[in-house]
C-alpha cells in the first residue's frame, strides 16, 4: 500500500500506454553508494530516462534487484539515466495495450497454456535490451533460447503497437512512470518480516506512519486496552477486529476475524482462524488455521493452512528466521512439502471457490466449538 503526501485527489492525466507508480529518489540518477544505501538491490527498480527530442515525453525502463553496476550496464545502451526508485509494483495501462496483449496472447489465455507475470514477461522484455533482459531470466532460471523467443516475440509486439498508435496520431509513450514523490508512505507486504512490521504498525503509537496506515485503513479508534462485554477477554495495546473471544488476554497484537473460546495472543498477528484455544507468543503468525484442535504457536512460529477447492487443506509452518526465498526448494519445519512444491500444486485453483469453502468451514467450526 502507499500514501502520497498531502494527496486528496488521485486523479492524473496519462503520458503513457504503461504507467507504473513509483517513488523517484532524486533529480539525478543515483551513486552506488546511494543506490546500496537506499537498499535499491533488493527491489524491481524504475530507472527514468533522460528525454534528449523536445516535445517527447521521457521513457522509462524496469529492471528487478540489480546492483548499481550491473543496473548501468544493462540500461546504458537505451541512454542517459535522468531518475530512479524502486516499483511500487502498482500500475495501470490503457485501453490500446490491453487489447493488444489480449490479442498478442489469446492463444495462452484461450488454451491456459502459459503463466506469465507482468514485470518478467511484459515491461521488462519491452523496456530493456535483449542482452540484458536475457542475462536477468537467466537468474531466475529461464534458458537462453526461451528468454530470446520471447524477446523478439515482444519487440515485434512493440514495433507493431507504437506503429499503429502512431497512424491514429496517438502521442502517448509505451512505458513510463508515476512518481508518488520520495517522501510518500509505502507499506510492502510482500516478504514475512516486512508483513509482520507493517501489521504491527497499526500499534505503534509513536511512529507518525501509524496515524497514516490507521487513516489509509479507515480505523478510526485506538487499540484496546481493558475488558470489553460480552466476553471475559483482557486486552492490553491490541485490535481485534470481528473476532469471537471467549476468555483469556490478548497483548500487543493485531487479531482479525479469530474465533476461540479461549486466547492467549502476545505480540501476535492472527487472521481468520477457529480453534478452541489459542496460545501464539511474540511474533508468531496464524493464517487460515480452521478446525477443532488448539493452536499453539511459539514466538515466531509461523503457521498457515492452504485450501485446495474439494476444501481439503494442508497445514504449513515457518519462522521469522526463515528466508522463504533461499528456502523456497527446501522442506522446513516438518513440512509435508517445500514452499515451491505447495505454489505449484495450488497454482490453477479457482480462489473464489477457495474461499466459498473455507467460509463455510469457518462457521462450521464456530458453531461446533461454541455448541
Amino acid at each position: 500500500m502507499f500514501l502520497p503526501p498531502g494527496v486528496e485527489n488521485y486523479l492524473y492525466e496519462p503520458t503513457h500506454h504503461v504507467d507504473i507508480m513509483c517513488t523517484l529518489l532524486g533529480d539525478t540518477a543515483p551513486t552506488a553508494q546511494e543506490w546500496a544505501d537506499q537498499g535499491l538491490d533488493k527491489y524491481g527498480v524504475i530507472a527514468v530516462l533522460k528525454e534528449t527530442n523536445a516535445g517527447k515525453v521521457a521513457e522509462a525502463a524496469q529492471v528487478e534487484k540489480v546492483s548499481h553496476e550491473t543496473a548501468t550496464q544493462m540500461l546504458e545502451q537505451l541512454g542517459t539515466i535522468a531518475q530512479v526508485g524502486p516499483s511500487l509494483g502498482s500500475f495501470s495501462v490503457s485501453a490500446a495495450i490491453l487489447d493488444g496483449l489480449c490479442g498478442e496472447f489469446s492463444t495462452e489465455l484461450t488454451e491456459k497454456t502459459a503463466k506469465l507475470d507482468t514485470d518478467p514477461h511484459f515491461w521488462m522484455p519491452l523496456t530493456l535490451p535483449e542482452a540484458s533482459y536475457i542475462r536477468l531470466m537467466s537468474q531466475k532460471g529461464v534458458g537462453e533460447a526461451t528468454s530470446k523467443d520471447h524477446y523478439a516475440r515482444m519487440k515485434a509486439f512493440a514495433d507493431k503497437f507504437q506503429q499503429v498508435n502512431e497512424e491514429k496520431g496517438c502521442s502517448l509513450g509505451l512505458f513510463g512512470a508515476v512518481d508518488v514523490g520520495k517522501d510518500a508512505c509505502w507499506w510492502d507486504y510482500g516478504q514475512l518480516k516486512l508483513y509482520s512490521e507493517n501489521s504491527l504498525l497499526l500499534l505503534d503509537n509513536e511512529n507518525p506512519e501509524c496515524k497514516l496506515l490507521r487513516k489509509f485503513l479507515g480505523i478510526t479508534e485506538g487499540p484496546r486496552n481493558g475488558v470489553y462485554a460480552p466476553s471475559n477477554i483482557s486486552y492490553k495495546h491490541s485490535y481485534a477486529f470481528d473476532c469471537n473471544l471467549a476468555t483469556g488476554h490478548v497483548s500487543d497484537s493485531v487479531l482479525s476475524r479469530v474465533t476461540a473460546k479461549e486466547i492467549h495472543a502476545d505480540g501476535a498477528i492472527i487472521v481468520n482462524c477457529v480453534a478452541p484455544k489459542i496460545t501464539a507468543g511474540k511474533g508468531a503468525i496464524l493464517y487460515n488455521l480452521i478446525g477443532d484442535k488448539d493452536i499453539v504457536a511459539p514466538a515466531g512460529k509461523v503457521m498457515v493452512s492452504v485450501s485446495s477447492e474439494d476444501g481439503s487443506s494442508i497445514e504449513i509452518a515457518s519462522k521469522m528466521d526463515i528466508d522463504g526465498g533461499k528456502a523456497w526448494k527446501q522442506v522446513v519445519e516438518g513440512n509435508p512439502m517445500s514452499f515451491e512444491e505447495v505454489r505449484n500444486q495450488n497454482m490453477n485453483a479457482d480462489i473464489s471457490k477457495v474461499d466459498t469453502k473455507r467460509k463455510a468451514l469457518y462457521q462450521l467450526f464456530t458453531e461446533k466449538i461454541f455448541r
